[in-house]
């Protein structure tokens, strides 16, 4: 069911008539609630609910165990996401982007399938030690938050590929990235760092690109060349 900007400021009752729904689209429209009836939308495999001004969600949104496709909750004016969303473990795509957030609830670390994860400026401090539990994970964009360190549990991440970390508040480079065997892009323009460690060629053996532009950052020349002749490209 697709009702893209159709000029809503509340779901509709026919939403309610198609419970066998597989998609359902709601963004871009000027929603400021979700009823707890999404809770029967059990079949639903993607949901899209961005662009909108909910402030809240349903805790029964951990109801639709059935997602495995997308989540979309980004552009809104949430200022907690409900602890229920760990109950959706088979969902492999979630953007709670552009969200005023501040923290991530703990129950992320329980989305076992999650792919790919965006919480771009959401005013996050911290990151839970949960999200290490994110086996599957493979991107993961964290723009414009105020981290200034990563937890050690971020080491377990094991299938990251791409790790934006642009336009936080990072002085130094994380060490939890250590050891990180699949990890391609890493993207930290405009943090505070003012050096760049050795280790980065040794145990990042898989990257392809660093971006560390618009930071103070002084790359020393034999990390530069070690890892400009293995292929990687350097920003800076």
């Amino acid at each position: 069911m697709n009702l893209w900007r159709a000029g809503l400021t509340r779901v509709p009752e026919q939403v309610w008539e198609h419970r066998e729904s597989r998609v359902l689209i709601l963004a871009d429209n000027a929603l400021t609630s979700l009823p707890p009836r999404i809770g029967r939308m059990r079949r639903l495999r993607t949901l899209d609910l961005g662009h909108n001004a909910l402030t809240s969600l349903p805790e029964e949104i951990g109801e639709l165990t059935d997602l495995d496709g997308c989540l979309y909750l980004h552009d809104n004016r949430l200022t907690a996401l409900p602890r229920s969303l760990g109950r959706l473990r088979s969902l492999t795509y979630l953007n709670v982007g552009d969200n005023p957030l501040g923290t991530l609830p703990e129950e992320v670390g329980d989305m076992a399938g999650l792919v790919e994860l965006r919480a771009q400026r959401c005013g996050l401090r911290e990151l839970p030690a949960s999200l290490g539990r994110l086996t599957a994970l493979r991107e993961l964009r964290l723009r414009g938050n105020a981290l200034a360190s990563l937890p050690a549990a971020v080491r377990g991440l094991r299938e990251l590929r791409e790790l934006e970390l642009r336009e936080n508040a990072l002085a130094q480079v994380p060490e939890a990235l250590r050891g990180l065997p699949r990890l391609r892009r890493l993207d930290l323009r405009a943090n505070r760092l003012r050096t760049v460690p050795d280790w980065l060629e040794r145990e990042l053996p898989a990257l392809e690109k660093l971006d560390l532009r618009w930071n103070e950052a002084a790359v020393e020349s034999k990390l530069l060349e070690a890892l400009e002749r293995r292929g990687c490209v350097v920003l800076r």
